[in-house]
C-alpha cells in the first residue's frame, strides 16, 4: 500500500519518456458480464450504438476508427452451465462496422479478443486470419457485418437481433446503455423491440484489468512529466512588472501567462505520445478558483496557480494530477488553504482500501477541512470546498465510480483524490493524485512531488 509520501518516480527518466517505447499488454474487453446481465434479466440482447466517441461503445469493441454511427449485438449462446463449464462459448458478438472499416473492425474487434496459448502477453498479430471468430479469450464468439451499410446503425442493430435470437421479427426485449442515441432508439423500437437500460457496463468499465492499468500508468507518468515542466517554468520565472506597472511573473524576457505555462505543459506532453484533449487546466489568482479555467491570465508573485493536467493516453485512457503552487508568497491564505488540502489529502487516502464505501472518503476529506476552519459544503461561487473529492477515471475522464457517490470500493477501481478549497478573490489550492484500489490498500499510479514552493524538475 502507498503511503502517499513525497518520494516518487522521476517524471522525466521512466517508460512514458519520450523516444522510449515498453510494449503494453493486450487489451481486451471480456464480454461475459453483457451476457450475464442480458440473462439475468430475461432479455433477449444487448445492443449499443454510437461511433468513436462513444466511451461505452470503444470500451466494449475496442475498435477505434469509425466517426460515424455503428452497432454491437451481444446475445447469449442458450449453453446450460454444465456446457459452458466444458468450454462452450457463452455468447455471440457482432459488430455492425461502417463501410470502409471491415478489414479494422475485424483485426480490432475479433482478433484483438482472441485467447492466445502462449499467454496474455502474445502479439495479436500471429498471421491468424483476423476475421476468424472462435476462440475468443471470454468465451463470447465475435464477427462484423457489413452488410446493409446504408441503413442507419440501429436499423443494422434490429436485423442481427432478428437473425440471432429466433431468426423472426417477434418482439424482442433488449437491453441498452443509458446513453444509447435518441434515433438508434427509435429505429430499434419501430422494429418491434422493447428497450430497458442496463448499467452493465458503467459496472464493467469500474473495475481495471492490468491492461488497463499499464495504459492508466502510462498516462499518468505523462501528465507528471507535463506537471514537471510546468513546475520548472514558475521556478525559472522572476518577480517583475508588466506594461502598466502591475507585479507579474516574467519567464524568458516576457510576462508569463497561464496560456503560456499551458504551452509548455501540452509540449511536454505530446513528446511523451499523449494528447492534452483541451484538458490542461490552469488558472492564477482568483481563477485558480473556476474548476475548469482555460483562458489567459497573468502569472503573478504571491498568488496560487493551480493545474489540473488531464491528457488522454494509449487507447483513449486518461491521466489526471493536480498541484498548486505559489512563487513570492507571503505566507497568508493561501499557505493555510495548502496545508488544510494537504492534510485532507492524506486524510482521505487513509480511508481508501476494499470495502470501504465511497462516500466515506470524501467524508472525511470534508471533515479535515472543516477542521482548518474551512466551509466543506460550499457552494459554486462561496469560499470553501465546492466539489467532491473525487471520480473514477478510464476512458472517460468522470466515469465509475464517484466519492461522493452509492457503494462501495473494489480492487481495481481507479479514482482521482482530489480536495480542495477556493476564495473566489483570491485564488484556489487543489491537489489530485490518481490511485488504483488493490486488494489491501491503494497504490498511487505515479508519484509527484509536494510543495507549495515551486523547484526545478528538469
Amino acid at each position: 500500500m502507498s503511503d502517499g509520501g513525497d518520494e516518487g518516480d522521476d517524471a522525466e527518466s521512466d517508460d512514458a519518456s519520450a523516444g522510449t517505447t515498453h510494449a503494453l499488454r493486450p487489451l481486451r474487453t471480456d464480454l461475459a458480464p453483457v451476457v450475464e446481465a442480458v440473462e439475468a434479466t430475461g432479455a433477449d440482447a444487448f445492443v449499443a450504438v454510437g461511433d468513436r466517441f462513444d466511451d461505452d461503445l470503444r470500451y466494449l469493441t475496442r475498435f477505434s476508427g469509425p466517426d460515424r454511427p455503428y452497432a454491437l449485438v451481444v446475445v447469449p449462446d442458450g449453453a446450460s452451465g454444465d456446457d459452458r463449464e466444458n468450454g462452450a462459448d457463452v455468447g455471440r458478438a457482432v459488430c455492425c462496422a461502417p463501410a470502409l472499416f471491415d478489414e479494422q473492425a475485424r483485426r480490432e474487434f475479433v482478433a484483438g479478443a482472441r485467447a492466445r496459448g502462449d499467454g496474455e502477453d502474445d502479439d495479436p498479430g500471429d498471421g491468424e486470419d483476423p476475421g476468424d471468430e472462435t476462440n475468443a479469450h471470454d468465451g463470447v464468439a465475435r464477427e462484423v457485418r457489413t452488410e446493409n451499410v446504408g441503413d442507419h446503425a440501429g436499423e443494422r442493430a434490429a436485423a442481427a437481433v432478428a437473425e440471432l435470437v429466433d431468426g423472426s421479427d417477434t418482439d424482442h426485449t433488449l437491453l441498452v446503455p443509458s446513453s444509447v442515441p435518441h434515433d438508434a432508439a427509435v429505429y430499434l423500437e419501430r422494429a418491434g423491440n422493447e428497450l430497458s437500460s442496463t448499467d452493465a457496463v458503467t459496472a464493467a468499465r469500474a473495475r481495471k484489468t492490468d491492461a488497463e492499468l499499464d495504459r492508466l500508468r502510462r498516462a499518468q507518468r505523462a501528465t507528471a512529466a507535463g506537471m514537471a515542466r510546468a513546475e520548472t517554468v514558475l521556478a525559472d520565472g522572476e518577480a517583475g512588472e508588466d506594461e502598466a506597472g502591475r507585479p507579474v511573473l516574467r519567464w524568458e524576457g516576457a510576462p508569463l501567462t497561464t496560456e503560456r505555462l499551458r504551452r509548455e505543459v501540452n509540449a511536454a506532453l505530446a513528446a511523451r505520445g499523449v494528447r492534452d484533449a483541451g484538458n490542461t487546466v490552469i488558472g492564477a489568482g482568483p481563477s485558480a478558483a473556476d474548476l475548469h479555467y482555460v483562458g489567459d491570465e497573468p502569472v503573478r508573485p504571491g498568488e496560487t496557480v493551480l493545474l489540473d493536467i488531464s491528457p488522454r493516453g494509449p487507447d483513449g485512457y486518461y491521466g489526471d494530477m493536480t498541484r498548486t503552487f505559489v512563487v513570492d508568497g507571503d505566507g497568508g491564505w493561501e499557505r493555510r488553504a495548502y496545508v488544510a488540502v494537504e492534510s485532507a489529502r492524506e486524510t482521505a487516502l487513509a480511508e481508501v482500501e476494499p470495502g470501504v464505501p465511497a462516500k466515506t472518503v470524501h467524508g472525511e476529506a470534508a471533515a479535515e477541512l472543516a477542521a482548518y476552519g474551512f466551509d466543506p459544503n460550499a457552494g459554486e461561487g462561496e469560499t470553501g470546498f465546492t466539489h467532491g473529492t473525487g471520480h473514477g477515471v478510464g476512458v472517460s475522464l468522470h466515469e465509475s465510480p464517484s466519492l461522493t457517490g452509492a457503494g462501495e470500493l473494489r480492487p481495481g477501481h481507479v479514482v482521482t483524490v482530489e480536495p480542495g478549497v477556493y476564495g473566489p478573490d483570491v485564488g484556489g489550492v487543489r491537489l489530485e493524485d490518481l490511485v488504483v484500489v488493490t486488494d489491501d490498500g491503494y497504490e498511487i499510479l505515479a508519484e509527484y512531488p509536494f510543495g507549495i514552493v515551486p523547484e526545478k524538475r528538469g
